[in-house]
């Protein structure tokens, strides 16, 4: 059960809705605005992760970064490439322990997508 909830800001309703769902392969799980119109307040969610997006200006900031951890980052790299996404930093060592590749968001959030190396392959 993931127990701690991450919430990045965006700016940008449905670019940011093609961005994570089109682009991502994320689900929109709910959406909450007080008025039509209002700005969002949201959870996306894949493979059992999940986190807010929210448009609320004094929530967060722009420019966050979230650490999403998957069995294998390669293969998310090829569907995103299929997709046409475009990938920051292609799947690389350069963490210890971690495979991982960078994406980033149309409001500058950060997506760094890893993958847990065995200890012999890390060291």
């Amino acid at each position: 059960m993931q127990r701690v909830m991450p919430t990045l800001r965006i700016t940008d309703y449905e670019r940011s809705k093609a961005f994570y769902v089109d682009g991502l392969g994320f689900q929109i799980d709910w959406e909450h605005r007080f008025e039509p119109h209002f700005p969002v307040f949201m959870q996306v969610s894949r493979d059992e992760m999940a986190f807010f997006l929210t448009e609320h200006t004094g929530d967060c900031s722009v420019g966050g970064l979230l650490h999403l951890y998957v069995p294998d980052v390669d293969a998310w790299h090829a569907e995103f490439v299929g997709r046409g996404l475009a990938i920051q930093e292609p799947p690389n060592q350069s963490l210890p322990g971690l495979r991982d590749m960078t994406i980033v968001d149309p409001d500058g959030n950060k997506l760094r997508i890893c993958t847990r190396l065995p200890a012999a392959a890390s060291a």
